[in-house]
């Protein structure tokens, strides 16, 4: 019975964050945001017992992804109109 509850709540919170992600208009919240994707997905893979692509998930999707994004936020410069 809880592992129902927690499966739900992780599936909201993943549901949430996934659809903030695409709303946001800072970028910087984007990358937060699919970390927090990343890692919930990963946790619903754990909880349906697939350990090793939990694993592949988490260093994935909620650590390199977001990395990424955040170091291509930072090296991007913001070039006015006129």
């Amino acid at each position: 019975m809880y592992e129902l509850i927690i499966l739900i709540i992780i599936i909201i919170v993943t549901l949430l964050s996934a659809i903030l992600a695409l709303v946001r208009t800072d970028l910087l919240e984007v990358a937060i945001l699919s970390g927090i994707t990343g890692l919930g997905i990963a946790l619903l893979f754990q909880l349906l017992l697939a350990p090793d692509v939990a694993l592949t998930q988490a260093i994935v999707g909620a650590g390199i992804i977001p990395v990424f994004l955040a170091l291509a936020i930072k090296k991007t410069t913001r070039v006015d109109d006129g």
